[in-house]
């Protein structure tokens, strides 16, 4: 029998949760960096968004039309119906859109959706997102994150 590496018993221990949100000095960075000034954040609460408009679980973001600049930090169990969405409202209404996400270059989403489509912005180290009432976790993210931008023509 194989033995498990010790990378592959750390990550059978990750909890994935889909209640974490963007600390505000990372949205400030991107605004200040990239020159992208997002007005509708598409996956949010009303206490984590990081823009006066926002679409939340109720609202079904899936289900609208992103046709102002846009920031998600989308819903990790559902990252690829995501991300494929964000590439589709980009193309659709020729609109900026950033997404903070895991930079995850293997998977099938960064190949369709990012890979020659978007820029791409590593981040040093890992994220310390916050949770539902807005408190820093003790814990940095498992994976790198980064920043993607897809621009307006």
């Amino acid at each position: 029998m194989l033995e498990q590496s010790k990378s592959v018993q750390h990550l059978s221990s990750i909890n994935v949760r889909d209640e974490w949100a963007t600390p505000k000095n990372r949205f400030d960075y991107v605004v200040e960096n990239y020159n992208v000034t997002p007005l509708l954040d598409v996956c949010a609460t009303f206490l984590n968004r990081k823009c006066a408009l926002f679409y939340s679980k109720q609202d079904s973001g899936l289900e609208k039309n992103w046709v102002h600049t846009w920031w998600m930090n989308p819903p990790y169990s559902e990252i690829s119906t995501w991300m494929k969405y964000a590439y589709e409202q980009h193309l659709k209404h020729n609109v900026t859109g950033v997404a903070l996400i895991y930079s995850k270059t293997d998977t099938r989403y960064w190949h369709d959706y990012v890979e020659g489509k978007a820029e791409v912005h590593f981040i040093k180290g890992r994220i310390k997102f916050l949770d539902e009432f807005g408190k820093q976790s003790k814990n940095s993210a498992p994976y790198p994150s980064c920043y993607v931008i897809w621009r307006s023509e």
